[in-house]
């Protein structure tokens, strides 16, 4: 049994419309964080709102999420890329890559309590089992990329490409997502590279 059942969380994907009830918490979530390295967002709750509520509209989108108790402690979302705001499907569309039947795994957030039981698995396997239904055939996600000795860096620091890797996932080539925010201590908007990396769900 994953450790996360073994201490009784739960973990349920929610679909379309279902979706709403639970943008104030997801928000929340997001906002917490992604205020940590390597993202340091300085999260506004109206845009956080507003970017769920995007998500919510697409009748094929999802969120899993992962709970302990009633409360929620970790949400992932996704959806068909064709469903979200065009700026996530333009690194494609640059290099040639067909977007038709690609899912976009948009985001996963876990507090740092609940880390380490097994969840980023299960959020992984909702959205592709979800995909899959959908007929999709491509998964994918973004992360953002920062220098190895950013100065907000955390001292050992571990990426999580291996666990990325091993769920099949590598980077794809030329395929960067480019977006701007405000990190935390900053004044302005800057902009940042964000990496996108893929599987076939058909392999």
């Amino acid at each position: 049994m994953k450790d996360w059942k073994r201490r009784g969380l739960t973990v349920e994907s929610f679909t379309g419309a279902a979706i709403d009830p639970l943008v104030p918490e997801v928000a929340a979530l997001r906002i917490e964080v992604f205020r940590d390295f390597p993202y340091l967002y300085d999260g506004d709750p109206e845009y956080e709102r507003e970017y769920l509520a995007v998500l919510g509209a697409s009748p094929r989108s999802v969120v899993v999420v992962a709970r302990d108790g009633e409360r929620i402690v970790g949400a992932a979302t996704g959806a068909p890329i064709v469903d979200v705001e065009r700026e996530w499907s333009a690194p494609f569309d640059a290099v040639g890559l067909p977007v038709k039947h690609r899912f976009y795994c948009a985001e996963s957030v876990l507090l740092h309590d609940w880390r380490g039981m097994g969840i980023g698995h299960a959020f992984f396997d909702g959205r592709e089992a979800h995909a899959c239904a959908l007929g999709m055939t491509e998964a994918c996600f973004c992360s953002v990329t920062r220098s190895g000795d950013h100065p907000a860096r955390p001292a050992g620091h571990r990426p999580h490409d291996a666990f990325w890797r091993k769920r099949g996932y590598a980077p794809l080539d030329g395929v960067v997502a480019r977006f701007a925010w405000r990190d935390i201590g900053a004044v302005d908007e800057t902009e940042k590279a964000l990496q996108f990396w893929g599987r076939s769900l058909t392999a």
